[in-house]
């Protein structure tokens, strides 16, 4: 911004010597306001020129010199320092929005400290192996991905996902790249190497975002390309004619006026000063785009269609209700239950494991794949499975309405004897509701796609408020519901599981939750989440739309610049200096308001801060 604010000091100052008589003064101090301003842009259009490329700068070129064998210094000094002042804005833009970048790549420590064939180096993260356990300490950085073998402490995300509550960590825990450690130490063995994690994908992510441009950034250079020689056959024309009119001097200022007012500079800076500063602005709050293009297509979302599990439910399935006969009690019903389940690995024997921490692993334990476990525990033999494998008998309308409910039910026999049922559901998330009134107060509709069965889909879907549910879903047939609602709506598909793969590739706009999901996942979205919190993607759609809004006005305003300084100029209502002080103050208000999209709306900063 120096040299503009140079320039602009320059030219009130010659401008003020000027009105008070000291001409050689006002003369010395314009043009060297003119070379300062000039020097910004002038270069530019020259190599560009050497290399067969027409720009905006060089209209600006053409029209200040112009100006000045015309004797009108003052002039352009005035577009030197206007059109500078602009162009400094721009990358003042680009600047800002890359300063998240940077700010994410600092986030990564200068050295780690890791225990590498039971010796401990200090390396730095670029040597990082996979494999190779990282040693970090109290309020230290993580370096990389990993899981952690040993210690408990709590972990500050939000730099990295946007939560601002520290979580509590323990063994055999995923930590990401860029987490600052709490009160203990942590031993974590890397999942990832130094310079290629969650971390720097993210920064890659957002750089390929500002490098794309949407359909808007598109219609706005399909625009101003053809402007550019336009303006300049226009302007050689004008000049020519007044020539032979007789004349010259007249006819090739109003030539001059017209490579001014005709200028698309507005145009060229109105939608991509707003992506890459709303981009920028989204990635600091844990909302990676890929494209401009995303972000524009998120802008005209009206539906959302979720992935049931991991998505709006946490993946965690927890014991919900016990409902034991009259001879056995609920604990006993899930201690039996939990010493069978001991060796099995299925979600629903981890939720059953959990509540029952201390029950002795059952004996001759034989896992039936898809139906259940079966094994002793002292004397007894005891059958934990679905209702399928064990039928529920008396406690048959139990299990009815557990499964209206969306739970899970777990048949415990003993001896041959049913003792109780054990209902285990996957739960929502805590945000899962409050995220889809968020969406309704929008106007955006939600879908809710599961491959499980529709009892357990529609008793979830209820508690969320979801208008819509698709159960029993396969990859494809979620994909199909996609394609369906897309004929009708710009629909937006969120998910995390590589069976989502092909319904996010299929949405208008693709939300991957989380780079921890599945690879595929990530691949197939245009919109990748760092973080968990659902309500990051009402605030994500109002941010896209927001900036719709901006680029749209940005768009208006630069083509009704155009449309009347042309004519006016053309006619010779305006003069060399009306032109260039209505243009190029049009152009710095272009940037500026392209500038508000890095603003976050306020549902962004709420979800962000609970």
């Amino acid at each position: 911004m120096r040299p503009a604010g140079t320039a602009g000091l320059l030219l009130v100052s010659g401008v003020a010597a000027e009105w008070s008589g000291h001409d050689l003064t006002a003369t010395i101090l314009l043009w060297t306001a003119l070379l300062v301003g000039g020097s910004t842009f002038v270069p530019g259009a020259l190599c560009r020129l050497t290399h067969g490329r027409l720009g905006v700068g060089l209209l600006m070129t053409i029209a200040a010199t112009g100006a000045v064998l015309l004797g009108r210094v003052g002039e352009a000094a005035m577009l030197a320092f206007l059109f500078s002042l602009a162009e400094s804005l721009e990358d003042r833009a680009m600047i800002r929005a890359r300063e998240g970048l940077r700010a994410l790549l600092a986030l990564i420590p200068d050295t780690v400290r890791v225990s590498r064939d039971d010796v401990v180096l200090m390396i730095t993260p670029a040597e990082i192996r996979i494999g190779d356990v990282l040693i970090v300490g109290a309020g230290g950085r993580v370096a990389t991905d990993g899981i952690i073998r040993d210690g408990a402490s709590t972990l500050d995300t939000s730099a990295v996902t946007g939560e601002s509550i520290p979580v509590d960590v323990g063994p055999g825990d995923p930590v990401s790249a860029g987490c600052v450690n709490g009160e203990g130490t942590l031993r974590i063995r890397a999942t990832a190497d130094g310079h290629d994690n969650s971390l720097t994908q993210i920064v890659e992510l957002v750089r390929q975002a500002h490098s794309r441009k949407g359909r808007r950034a598109r219609l706005a250079d399909r625009i101003a390309r053809p402007l550019v020689p336009g303006v300049l056959i226009t302007a050689t024309v004008v000049a020519g004619i007044g020539a032979l009119a007789g004349d010259p001097a007249r006819w090739i200022e109003r030539a001059l006026v017209i490579l001014v007012a005709a200028s698309p500079c507005a145009l060229a800076l109105a939608v991509p000063v707003t992506v890459v500063s709303a981009i920028g602005s989204a990635s600091t709050f844990g909302v990676i785009i890929r494209s401009g293009e995303a972000f524009e297509q998120m802008g005209t979302v009206r539906t959302i269609a979720f992935d049931k599990t991991g998505t709006l439910t946490a993946n965690r399935p927890v014991v919900i209700e016990v409902v034991p006969t009259g001879t056995f009690s609920r604990e006993e019903v899930l201690e039996r239950a939990g010493a069978v389940e001991t060796t099995s690995s299925h979600p629903l024997a981890v939720a059953i494991r959990t509540v029952t921490p201390d029950a002795p692993p059952a004996t001759d334990a034989v896992e039936s794949a898809g139906r259940g476990v079966a094994g002793h525990v002292g004397d007894t033999r005891v059958r934990v499975g679905s209702s399928r494998w064990s039928d529920p008998g008396p406690l048959a309308p139990d299990a009815e309405r557990m499964t209206r409910a969306g739970m899970s039910v777990v048949v415990v026999e003993v001896d041959g004897r049913i003792a109780g049922l054990i209902g285990v559901r996957d739960e929502l998330r805590p945000e899962a509701a409050a995220t889809v009134r968020l969406l309704h107060d929008q106007g955006v509709r939600s879908v809710m796609l599961s491959g499980d069965n529709r009892r357990t889909v529609r008793a979830l879907a209820e508690h969320a408020g979801i208008d819509e549910v698709h159960a029993e879903q396969s990859p494809a047939d979620k994909a199909a519901v996609i394609a369906s609602l897309r004929n009708t709506t710009p629909v937006a598909m969120v998910g995390d599981g590589i069976n989502d793969a092909p319904a996010l590739a299929t949405a208008t706009v693709g939300i991957a939750m989380g780079l921890t999901g599945s690879a595929a996942a990530i691949e197939s979205a245009d919109v990748a989440f760092t973080g968990r919190d659902l309500r990051l993607i009402p605030g994500a759609l109002a941010h896209a739309r927001r900036g719709r809004r901006i680029m749209t006005t940005n768009i208006g305003l630069s083509l009704a610049i155009i449309v009347v300084l042309f004519p006016a100029a053309l006619s010779g209502v305006l003069g060399l200096t009306g032109v260039v002080l209505v243009h190029e103050l049009a152009e710095v208000v272009v940037v500026l308001n392209g500038l508000r999209a890095a603003r976050p709306p306020r549902r962004i900063s709420a979800a962000t801060s609970v």
